[in-house]
């Protein structure tokens, strides 16, 4: 028998039908079945996942683990501590990775053992309008911060993988985050801040159904905004600077991408959809930032009566 190559660990959470169609995309890879395993952490979920599970026993090599809700930052912990593989590769139960998902990814292995490897994203909704905008914007994300593929700096947790002996490490992902919203990128800083390299794969690929409305789309973007004010939060406590703002310059180009790219949606749609993302971040930040405030200001008050 084959050494396992490849841990793939999947966080999950009442999102059962999804869970089946990212299990059947990865029952279809072109890739050995014994090198090879998956790992479902159930966040705690209101309903059984185990008759999910069953039917693609025969097919994977698969594990389900139960715990109790704590984010996906904390599933994904939980996930690689039962890994087996060389490397671990996370993904999202609602992503369906191509038939050479894994392929290019030892492809890159090979070449790059020790790196962070980041794949791309699809967008498995394009009639959806705020699904469309929510991807094309992390494609503008992926280009402006990814400019060289051999020295990338941002990846999203759905489509990464990594050796699994670094990943605990370098301490695994922060789960201190108060929503499931920057602690991707708070990861891949601490990664590059302890000299590790990061490398983009864009033929290893996702398709990833996040179903959005209007009013899904403002929270997504404002708990970014959120996640945004906890990050640099933590890089002060490391000593690795202050915040850094974005040139206007960055803005311009954001707001032009949309309007540069192929797709079934009005672009001027979305562009408009890409100001008000940032709105919702910034707004998210201050939100964020106003909380700690109130929060530490009663501390204070307390030790002080």
């Amino acid at each position: 028998m084959s050494e396992i190559y490849f841990s793939v660990v999947i966080p999950t959470y009442n999102r059962p039908e999804r869970l089946v169609n990212c299990l059947q995309a990865l029952s279809q890879l072109d890739y050995p079945r014994d090198r090879f395993e998956v790992i479902v952490v159930d966040d705690g979920s209101s309903m059984a996942l185990t008759p999910v599970i069953e039917p693609f026993q025969s097919d994977l090599e698969i594990e389900l683990i139960t715990q109790k809700n704590a984010g996906p930052a904390s599933a994904r912990n939980t996930g690689a501590t039962r890994a087996k593989g060389q490397f671990i590769v996370f993904t999202d139960d609602d992503c369906q990775p191509i038939k050479t998902w894994l392929k290019s990814l030892e492809t890159q292995f090979n070449l790059t053992p020790n790196a962070l490897i980041g794949g791309r994203t699809l967008n498995a909704l394009p009639e959806n309008l705020f699904s469309t905008a929510s991807q094309v914007l992390i494609d503008f994300l992926y280009e402006y911060y990814n400019p060289q593929p051999q020295k990338a700096s941002f990846f999203a947790s759905n489509n990464f993988a990594l050796p699994t002996e670094s990943f605990h490490q370098i301490g695994k992902f922060d789960t201190s985050f108060p929503l499931a919203a920057g602690e991707d990128r708070e990861f891949c800083d601490r990664w590059l801040h302890r000299g590790y390299s990061m490398v983009s794969v864009t033929d290893a690929q996702v398709y990833h159904a996040h179903h959005l409305t209007l009013l899904k789309f403002w929270r997504q973007h404002f708990n970014y905004g959120r996640g945004a004010f906890h990050f640099h939060q933590l890089r002060a406590k490391r000593g690795v600077g202050k915040i850094k703002v974005e040139p206007l310059s960055f803005y311009f180009k954001l707001l032009g991408y949309p309007l540069q790219q192929p797709m079934q949606q009005s672009k001027l749609l979305v562009s408009t959809l890409f100001l008000l993302s940032q709105v919702a971040n910034i707004s998210g930040f201050f939100w964020e930032r106003n909380q700690k405030s109130h929060t530490l200001a009663h501390q204070l008050s307390s030790e002080n009566r």
